[in-house]
């Protein structure tokens, strides 16, 4: 069998992000913008592969491989990627799966990261959670988000991941970047002694049990800022994940810390690209404002989403919004948006709305050079008389105040400064 590196280098060139050694039928397989396909690789045999495994490993992880049957890993090939790698087996035969993991980081503006994100990098303090299925880029929007922070914020960055995958130098800001098994036992533990190396910015590679959950909303609780991740699809899905790890006699406590201590969350699924080239991330962004802190609080998270759909100003958006807008850019088709959309009928209708938005604008009045309104091909308005289009004439309301029209001086109705107001 040729070595593992030869087959990791032709995945990169190819432009894939994984390959998988199936050993029980000596094929090689690599993803390529989402899709599976074969390479061209001469059979091997379990003794073969587990040969060349054990030659990129080292003393301790063989033998924790095997007493465990499972091993995650980060390899480096010099000069081509850093990948992340799986051992395991499957039906008493070894395998493995590789990740590809760049050496140079996408900056924010690279990966067209919501407005949002730029505001949760410069918030002091907080939980800021990237969610996502897995293969969906959560490790490389962190990575840009971290990134944005180190080059512009004179702070302390200590991540804890399994493995270490994006490696960031130190720049204007200072990275320690400890790795599970190798410089700590577990995400518990070093979470639980983090809060005495000074850090300011805290990354938890993935938010996995209850104690990592806890000890992720309490360094938040003690103001610093926390990032992490978690495999759910939206953001109600996050909150309540958060919560339903608890049991039920600390449920009302959780929600009151992550009420006070949540920033936003961000979900994203990437969407095959329309050209061909690669594929492009579509997100769900909810900010934490004081009415979504009020909904984790009251236990009313199901009517969240509701407050990202109308929460535009406050730079949310929702999963299926942003599918639509990836579709009106011509960067995917809508087919696969569909695919990919949380709800396909919402998303039909969204879609379906801004196509009829053209047509609508074409029929608008024009104005002529009276200043009036008039439909194409119309005569112009009369003083007086009801304008075209069968849109009732302003009546005036007792006091001279037209209904429906401007007030007196550009004021609106409803708004202290029209006619005949009167304080309290």
């Amino acid at each position: 069998m040729q070595p593992i590196s030869k087959y990791l280098r032709e995945c990169v060139e190819r432009g894939g992000s994984d390959v998988h050694f199936k050993t029980d039928t000596g094929r090689i397989y690599v993803r390529i913008n989402g899709d599976l396909s074969p390479m061209e690789a001469e059979p091997y045999t379990n003794d073969e592969f587990s040969h060349e495994l054990n030659s990129i490993l080292n003393t301790q992880q063989q033998s924790r491989f095997e007493n465990d049957l499972e091993l995650d890993f980060a390899i480096e090939v010099e000069g081509l990627s850093r990948f992340r790698g799986n051992a395991y087996q499957q039906r008493g035969h070894v395998q493995a799966a590789f990740r590809v993991i760049p050496y140079d980081i996408l900056t924010m503006e690279d990966l067209q990261l919501p407005p949002a994100c730029y505001d949760f990098v410069s918030r002091p303090r907080g939980l800021v959670l990237v969610t996502g299925p897995a293969g969906s880029g959560k490790s490389t929007s962190l990575a840009a988000m971290l990134g944005k922070i180190n080059s512009t914020q004179p702070v302390h960055i200590m991540t804890v991941e399994d493995p270490v995958e994006f490696v960031h130098d130190d720049r204007l800001a200072l990275i320690n970047q400890r790795e599970l098994d190798v410089d700590t036992l577990s995400f518990a533990n070093a979470l639980k002694y983090v809060l005495r190396q000074d850090p300011d910015v805290i990354l938890v590679g993935e938010m996995r049990d209850l104690e990592t959950i806890h000890l992720a909303i309490t360094a938040a609780e003690t103001g610093h800022l926390v990032f992490g991740t978690l495999h759910t699809v939206d953001a109600v899905q996050t909150v309540d994940r958060i919560v339903d790890v608890f049991p039920m006699h600390q449920q009302q406590q959780i929600r009151m810390q992550l009420s006070v201590n949540l920033v936003g969350v961000v979900s994203q699924t990437l969407v095959k690209r329309k050209d061909g080239r690669g594929r492009v991330a579509a997100h769900e962004v909810l900010v934490a404002t004081g009415a979504v802190r009020n909904l984790i609080r009251e236990n009313k998270s199901y009517q969240i989403n509701s407050l990202i759909q109308t929460g535009s100003r406050q730079k949310m958006i929702t999963l299926d919004l942003s599918l639509v807008r990836l579709v009106q850019r011509g960067l995917v088709s809508p087919e696969d948006a569909r695919s990919r959309a949380k709800d396909p009928g919402e998303f039909d209708r969204l879609l379906n709305a801004d196509e009829a938005v053209a047509p609508t604008l074409a029929s608008r009045p024009t104005v002529n050079s009276n200043g009036n309104g008039a439909a194409p091909g119309s005569s112009p308005m009369v003083p007086g008389t009801a304008p075209a289009g069968n849109i009732p004439p302003v009546v005036a309301a007792p006091g001279g105040s037209p209904i429906g029209g401007s007030t007196v001086g550009g004021a609106v109705r409803g708004q202290p400064n029209r006619p005949q107001f009167k304080r309290d």
